[in-house]
């Protein structure tokens, strides 16, 4: 029994639109497939509220088998009479995908009779949903207890390994690239960095709430008032353990949040009023890029623009070619999940870095050092 990670993008026609977590699974899987066994599958799939036809995991069926190249049964329940006669009816070699857990609200509370009625389903557990690890949920966590045989996937294991090579064993000089909309995402990770990294470069909306620190214009840009205090006394803990904070020395703003809108450069703290920063500036791609290609190790997490909109997708392809040099001349490369994976994974340079992240906050959660549930329950 396998707690995969399905929860993949679907389009209007049900059709998924990113293959990443099903790829990610596979090598498991195929060895369960490989060693005899028969492989029973379980995911959530987006946040339904009870059943949703919209959420149903059958959507997703052709494209798994696809992936592993083994046609995937499906049955629409995931605990109960129909699910324990699916599996009973399971050879070795086959593959189950049960229904969307979240159907059940019992999943998300981590209820226990509904944990045990699905360990039911399977004679040996294994977790490789560690972008699910933090949750305690039924599936995640609490199912474990039931079994005797419990253990890490192969993704799960990969995950842990590659946090540990920036985490402990990253060879200097270590680069985080720190993006995204807010600090207060990355607070913690960022504190916990400064114990590990030569250089974190601040990009992305994030980098806003810094400028306004001290003293700069931001016009409409992205700003957390409430943490103004905060990144200034976080700055001062950076100077005094020697990190380099590196922040964005010019900005491509916009008189409007679309794809269309007026740009131009201008230089950093001197927006003015009614435009907004939605990308960093070339001088930005350059400082950036130079300091991730002298680097050693380097962690990737957030975007350094709007970079689903193509006139400010320029910083984030700048990094993302960047990393992808670094990683050219030997340094060890983890792109830290969710918008970072997706724009790596666009972009073609998901097989030029060394390791991405299925994890995002599962990721972010094990870097600041927390327990995360799901990996206590198998450990």
């Amino acid at each position: 029994m396998i707690r995969v990670d399905f929860n993949v993008p679907l389009n209007k026609e049900f059709q998924v639109t990113d293959i990443t977590r099903i790829k990610a699974a596979k090598p498991t899987i195929i060895k369960v497939l490989e060693d005899g066994g028969a492989a029973v599958l379980m995911s959530h799939l987006g946040r339904p509220k009870g059943v949703e036809a919209k959420f149903s995991l059958g959507h997703i069926v052709e494209k798994v088998s696809e992936v592993l190249g083994v046609q995937a049964k499906f049955v629409d329940s995931c605990v109960g009479a129909d699910a324990e006669a699916a599996v009973a009816a399971l050879n070795p070699g086959e593959v189950l995908i049960l229904e969307n857990l979240r159907f059940h609200k019992e999943e998300t509370a981590g209820d226990v009779d509904f944990s045990e009625q699905l360990s039911k389903l399977g004679d040996v557990y294994v977790n490789d949903a560690f972008g699910t690890a933090h949750r305690a949920h039924a599936s995640t966590t609490v199912v474990a207890q039931f079994f005797e045989e419990k253990v890490a996937g192969l993704v799960m294991e990969a995950e842990l390994v590659n946090a540990q090579k920036v985490l402990s064993d990253g060879e200097k000089p270590v680069t985080a690239i720190m993006g995204g909309a807010k600090v207060s995402d990355k607070l913690l990770i960022i504190e916990k960095l400064l114990d590990v990294a030569d250089h974190i470069i601040i990009g992305g909306g994030m980098s806003y709430t810094f400028a306004k620190a001290h003293g700069g214009e931001i016009g409409l840009s992205l700003c957390e008032d409430d943490k103004i205090d905060y990144v200034l006394e976080l700055e001062k803990k950076a100077a005094a353990k020697g990190v380099n904070l590196i922040f964005p020395v010019d900005t491509l703003i916009a008189d409007d949040f679309s794809n269309d809108a007026n740009t131009q450069v201008v230089q950093k703290g001197t927006i003015p009023a009614g435009w907004e920063g939605l990308d960093i500036g070339p001088a930005s791609c350059e400082l950036f890029a130079a300091t991730v290609k002298s680097s050693k190790t380097v962690l990737w997490n957030g975007p350094m623009g709007v970079f689903e909109m193509e006139t400010f997708e320029k910083g984030t392809v700048a990094i993302a070619n960047a990393v992808k040099e670094a990683t050219q001349n030997g340094a060890f490369s983890l792109i830290g999940g969710g918008d970072s994976a997706s724009a790596i994974n666009n972009l073609g340079f998901g097989e030029d870095v060394s390791y991405v992240s299925t994890g995002g906050g599962a990721l972010l959660e094990y870097m600041e050092g927390k327990v995360l549930p799901g990996v206590a329950a198998i450990s």
